[in-house]
């Protein structure tokens, strides 16, 4: 699976202009500072101030609209993958973090594009 995560600074006006200009629909609500919505086929994650995805990275920068956004790539053992990234030299932007939703960490493909290595929570 792989989905796309959108920086936002309010969830709820994000919502409102997805769905009401673009089509999309609401697959899940976490709380006021995440939602997943759909369209076509297209899952975006849209993730507020509050979620592991806005936490700052090591060196200071914070993750901001406009700048952050990236591909999310799901995996079953974000643990096992971190190592086989790190011994083929890919390089991080962070250790993994985790939130309500799970755990993620940031790569960077050749260009310096962020990627999101995510591993669901599991949900009792």
């Amino acid at each position: 699976m792989a989905t796309f995560r959108l920086i936002v600074d309010d969830v709820d006006a994000a919502l409102a202009f997805y769905q009401g200009h673009l089509g999309f629909s609401l697959k899940q609500r976490m709380g006021p500072v995440f939602a997943q919505i759909e369209r076509d086929g297209l899952e975006v994650w849209v993730s507020g101030p509050g979620t592991s995805a806005r936490k700052p990275m090591p060196d200071g920068r914070e993750p901001v609209p406009g700048g952050w956004n990236r591909l999310v790539v799901q995996v079953d053992d974000i643990h096992a993958m971190v190592k086989t990234l790190r011994d083929a030299g890919i390089a991080f932007r962070n250790e993994p973090l985790s939130g309500p939703g799970g755990t993620q960490v940031l790569i960077e493909d050749p260009s310096g594009n962020p990627i999101e290595v995510f591993q669901p929570a599991r949900l009792s």
